[in-house]
């Protein structure tokens, strides 16, 4: 499930971009002005950014620009009411990666994200992830084992796809819940052991794919990648 930020100053209209992207089964945080924005990209990692440039206090250019120069390089859509070519240009002069002209269709918007999460993500043939006798199928939402399906709740099926994406590589519970969890969530350490816990009792793996390393955290074990 990735993870989006929404910077977006008008209420109503972020509201339908939040409820269209979390009805595509993304994750989506928002924020209004651009040190809002600034903040939380400071406080959490996101797979994707959806920038207006026209916003109260600092610049949605200001955001994209300050954001590159500290080495942030997650994919950005800007969004603009203006229609000019120069303006886009001082948009990907700022480091945008896609820009769209108020008003659009919703799903325009899906499938820019679509396409920048597909360019940011290592391919995946036909898009399955797979460990041992364990295969993830993020667009059915669908985990099995040995070919039988194996039921897990949305924030276990979550916490299990992002590890899968990310196989051998040590997570904090932090990292585990800026990631998988929204920046408004009052998730804990615990609430990131108690889903592990459960995620191997399901899988049924007497050694087990999802490791603890102790003082740290948790990885997705793959011998050979």
């Amino acid at each position: 499930m990735a993870k989006i930020l929404v910077v977006e100053d008008q209420q109503h209209f972020a509201d339908l971009i939040k409820d269209w992207l979390s009805a595509e089964g993304y994750l989506v945080d928002f924020a209004v002005t651009g040190p809002d924005a600034l903040r939380l990209l400071k406080q959490c990692e996101y797979d994707l950014i959806v920038l207006d440039v026209n916003l109260p206090a600092v610049s949605g250019l200001d955001v994209c620009r300050a954001f590159r120069q500290r080495g942030g390089t997650t994919p950005i859509i800007m969004l603009t009411v203006n229609r000019t070519i120069d303006d886009k240009e001082f948009g990907f002069d700022a480091g945008a990666d896609d820009y769209l002209t108020k008003p659009f269709h919703m799903r325009e918007l899906s499938a820019r994200v679509k396409a920048l999460l597909k360019r940011a993500s290592p391919a995946q043939p036909g898009g399955v992830l797979k460990a041992g006798s364990i295969a993830v199928y993020p667009a059915e939402h669908r985990v099995t084992k040995n070919g039988v399906a194996v039921d897990l709740m949305p924030k276990e099926f979550a916490l299990f796809e992002f590890l899968m994406k990310h196989p051998n590589q040590v997570f904090s519970t932090d990292s585990l819940i800026q990631r998988v969890w929204p920046s408004s969530s009052q998730a804990t350490p615990e609430t990131i052991r108690s889903h592990i816990t459960r995620i191997r009792q399901k899988l049924d793996e007497e050694n087990s794919l999802i490791v603890t390393v102790h003082g740290v955290g948790y990885k997705l074990r793959v011998e050979s990648l």
